[in-house]
Order: C-alpha cells, then structure tokens, then sequence
C-alpha cells in the first residue's frame, strides 16, 4: 500500500516550519551576540543576579555587624569599601541591598506584568465600555505621582517593603496593560483570529492561544527596561525613609546614611551608587538589545 501523500506533505511542511524557525532562532541570536550593548549589559545583568542571590556566601561580614572602633573608615583590605557611622561593613551590605532590590523588581514586576497583560487583553478584545471602563482606570492610578502616592499611603500604614511592592505593582501596571491593548487591538481583526471566531471559539480560548503568544514579546522587552526603573523607586523610597527601614540593608538606606555623614567620608555615597548606575546600565543595554533583535521595525540597522 502507498504512502498517503496527504500525510507525507503535511510531513514536509512540518519540517520546513520547524527548519524556518531554527533557522530564525539561530539568526537573531547571531544578531544578539554581535550587539557589544546588549553583551556587556547581559553581563551586568548575570552579575546582579549572581551578587544578590549569593550574598551570604561572598559577603565578607554580617551585614548588620557593628564594629565602633573602625567607624567610617575609607577602603582597607578588611573593609574594601569602607564602613559606615556604626561600623558596619559597607560592602556587605551593598550586596545585601542587592537582595531588596532583586526582590522588589522581581516580584513587583511580575506581578504588574500579568496583571497588565490580562487586563490590557481584555480592553483591547472586550466589549467597548469595558475598554472605557479600564481605560479611565488605567489613566486614574497614572495620574498620581509616585512619590505622592507612597507619601499619602505611608501616612496610613507605615514605611515597609511590602508598601514598596504594592506601589511598584499598582503604578506599574497601567503602562504594560496599555501595551497590550494597543497590541491586542492591532491584531484583532486579522484573519487568524476571524477564522477561529468562526469556528466557535470563546473570548477566552482567542485570548489565550492566539493574542498572548503575540502581545507578550513587546512587554518581556519593557519589563526588562524596567527593571532599573523599579530598582531606583525602591532605592529612592528607602532613601526618604518610605521602603526599607533600618537596620535592613538597601541602596537606598546606604545612600541616605552616607548623605549623612559625607562630609567625613563619601564611600558610603559612591558605594551605594554604583551599584544603582551599573544596574541602571545593565538592564537598559539589554532591553535594547532584545528590542532591536526581536522587534525588526524597530531595528537601528546594527
């Protein structure tokens, strides 16, 4: 008996398309791995990653140990960045800090990312006052600044991370439900989706299996951008007192320590920075990179 011919050309359509893919694949990690920016914050990246996620191990002391008799010394080979007003080893608790930050902007967005790409799904495919409806909640929570936001709460809670989160989450959200829709909305009306419409497909199968696996690719590449922008409001947050109290160790509470006493020495000022400008560096040379390599309109011809 024959073989079905049917069979064997859905065979080799098959192995085209997954020869296609691979092939792309292979093609924008080549682009990937000749983009120097993309490369040097990929290693900034890994190197955030790598610090918060092992301090315990490579801290060379507690992060809250207090040492009187060493306060406010410059770099030394038992200190190499320096002590602050009670002691305390300044680098330790940079890499400690690191944690605070990797938590925050982890989870925050996280969180602000699923729930603005399920919401910004829904307003671009649902009904048209739904879309209002969300649409004027969206534009309500972006019209409050942040900081006043974490001021007028604060003044009902008290300072604490998880106040840092929940800001981070609810002012995060709008920006990446916003994306989904306008993509949502793109995509709508293409004939991929009309066909499986006419099939008798619900709002929530569309949703799922065709419009998400083409609107998450952009807000991947904005939530890594956003990365720093989450990092530096928690940084700034536990600067003013609003995030992180002391004794916990966070970029913020270094630099405002370090505000503090830097007329006898700035260490504690540069060692909080850096961390922030290199992290800043990092995520911001990688966003760009994904871009750039997955969204070809938006390619600078690299």
């Amino acid at each position: 008996m024959s073989a079905n011919p049917f069979n064997a050309q859905d065979a080799a359509l098959a192995a085209a398309r997954t020869e296609s893919a691979a092939r792309e694949r292979r093609e924008k990690l080549r682009r990937f791995a000749g983009n120097w920016q993309g490369m040097f914050g990929l290693v900034l990246v890994l190197l955030f990653f790598a610090s918060a996620l092992f301090a315990p191990y490579i801290a060379p002391y507690d992060p809250n140990a207090i040492d009187i008799p060493v306060r406010l010394s410059g770099p030394t080979l038992d200190h190499p960045g320096g002590t602050d007003q009670l002691g305390r080893d300044t680098l330790s608790r940079v890499l400690y800090g690191g944690r605070v930050a990797l938590k925050v902007a982890a989870i925050g967005v996280s969180i602000a990312l699923v729930i603005g790409l399920a919401l910004g799904m829904l307003a671009g495919y649902g009904p048209r006052w739904l879309d209002n409806l969300l649409l004027l909640v969206f534009d309500t929570v972006r019209a409050f600044p942040t900081i006043v936001l974490a001021l007028a709460t604060v003044a009902l809670t008290g300072p604490s991370l998880e106040l840092v989160l929940a800001i981070v989450i609810v002012t995060s959200i709008p920006q990446y439900a916003r994306m989904a829709r306008t993509s949502t909305l793109a995509i709508r009306s293409m004939q991929f989706i009309l066909a499986e419409r006419s099939l008798g497909a619900g709002m929530f199968r569309v949703l799922r299996h065709h419009v998400m696996p083409n609107v998450s690719g952009p807000l991947l590449i904005l939530a890594a951008m956003d990365v720093p922008v989450v990092v530096t409001v928690e940084a700034g947050l536990s600067f003013l007192g609003l995030g992180v109290l002391p004794p916990t160790a966070s970029w913020g509470t270094i630099l405002n320590e370090g505000y503090l006493v830097i007329r006898d020495t700035p260490w504690m000022v540069i060692a909080g920075g850096i961390p922030l400008v290199l992290t800043t560096l990092g995520f911001t040379f990688l966003g760009e990179a994904l871009r750039d390599v997955f969204d070809p309109r938006m390619n600078r011809g690299r």
